[in-house]
């Protein structure tokens, strides 16, 4: 077999929730390899300050990305005016810390449609060109919350999350012959909004406490993966979810 090229310069890569914590630390940590970048947020004055403080050909996408036909739509004009997509990365995500009981019908609709049915339409927008070319990367940012019940995540979110990790399994299994690889990365409590924000002090403290590395997740280090699962040399690995969990739960 001939050796394969790691560099990713000139891939490009679509990343959707670009303004999130994760989502511009992987932003930066593409552009700085020499990824081309689809920006994807509903900020449509913070992702376009994202672009302008990026060493790297971007192109901003300002959508819904819960609307399917919105998303389909904008990715036949992103092809167009841009390029077409090597690498999608499903980072869009809301959260919620309600439970069973206190989560009605509306949160659990809209957290349904941000975290999985986007994930969802952004798949079936770049696979048929993925697969003419011969080579794909699907990275889907999904959370320990599904495989522990959600220490402190709602109900909506955690399923989810579980959600996101059985699409990732589907879409694996069905075009692992067709040089598209898809995988998930499962953080536990990155230090984002998510958790310096939606969490209180107390829960904060007390799950410090639970994880062995005793610091929550940086967004670098997620972003790191992201760049590892993207590579052309990761072409073996599919069907996989990263745990980046601390040490909290070992396979």
């Amino acid at each position: 077999m001939d050796s394969i090229d790691d560099s990713l310069a000139g891939r490009v890569a679509l990343v959707t929730g670009a303004c999130g914590g994760i989502g511009r630390a992987i932003c930066q940590r593409l552009a700085a390899e020499g990824v081309r970048l689809v920006l994807v947020d509903r900020d449509a004055e913070g992702v376009e300050a994202l672009a302008s403080s990026l060493a790297s050909d971007t192109f901003v996408s300002v959508v819904d990305v819960s609307d399917a036909e919105a998303v389909a739509s904008q990715h036949e004009y992103i092809v167009r005016q841009f390029s077409e997509i090597d690498i999608l990365v499903n980072c869009a995500g809301i959260l919620s810390n309600n439970k069973l009981l206190t989560t009605d019908p509306g949160e659990w609709r809209h957290v349904m449609s941000v975290n999985l049915d986007s994930a969802l339409y952004w798949s079936q927008a770049v696979v048929p060109r993925m697969r003419d070319k011969g080579f794909g990367r699907i990275i889907n940012i999904t959370s320990f919350a599904w495989k522990a019940g959600g220490l402190t995540a709602g109900t909506a979110y955690t399923t989810s999350k579980g959600g996101m990790v059985s699409l990732t399994f589907s879409i694996a299994r069905e075009f692992a012959g067709q040089g598209i690889t898809v995988n998930g990365i499962a953080p536990c409590y990155v230090m984002t909004p998510m958790v310096s924000e939606q969490l209180t002090e107390e829960q904060r403290r007390t799950t410090l406490e639970l994880l062995p590395v005793k610091r929550f997740c940086t967004p670098e280090e997620v972003a790191h993966t992201v760049r590892f699962l993207a590579s052309p040399l990761s072409g073996f690995i599919t069907g996989e979810i990263i745990d980046m969990n601390g040490g909290l739960q070992f396979d």
